[in-house]
């Protein structure tokens, strides 16, 4: 069966977190068209503070994903990995992997802050989000809402 997957990582630091910055941030999109030419990979699309969050896309080999995709008794298991460890905020207790139908597709976000080990840097913070489709999806897919959504984002300070 098909599986398409989106991967969106918007990063930004404490310049980006009030006034006109954070609103501009808030604004970037939690999904794109997927482009149709890219079977057996991911549509990855990168937005940093100091393009001005603007889109930056690629392609990558699924098993390049920070996501876990495993297709058992007609459905496709997903459940993001938690990666790196070090970050914010903890997550003892995650919700259970995601089962999905041919034809359903989940929105999945989880958030981070980062220090630098000395302290020396400000810290910084990232926005995953993670489309994924079980089955063919037509190129604006992700431009529509999830069959389901999971928003696994905690406080960051």
């Amino acid at each position: 069966m098909e599986i398409t997957v989106q991967w969106i990582r918007t990063s930004w630091t404490k310049q980006s977190r009030g006034g006109e910055a954070a609103a501009r941030r808030n604004a970037t999109p939690v999904g794109f068209a997927v482009p149709q030419d890219w079977a057996s990979s991911a549509h990855v699309v990168r937005m940093h503070e100091r393009d001005g969050f603007e889109p930056r896309e690629s392609r990558e080999a699924l098993r390049g994903v920070d996501v876990g995709l495993r297709e058992a008794d007609g459905r496709l298991r997903v459940l993001p990995r938690v990666d790196p460890l070090f970050g914010l905020p903890p997550r003892p207790r995650r919700p259970p992997a995601v089962r999905l139908l041919p034809g359903q597709w989940v929105r999945w976000q989880l958030n981070y802050r980062f220090s630098s080990a000395a302290g020396v840097r400000d810290w910084s913070y990232w926005l995953d989000t993670f489309n994924v489709a079980y089955g063919p999806a037509d190129a604006d897919l992700f431009l529509s809402a999830p069959t389901v959504f999971i928003d696994e984002c905690g406080p960051v300070r």
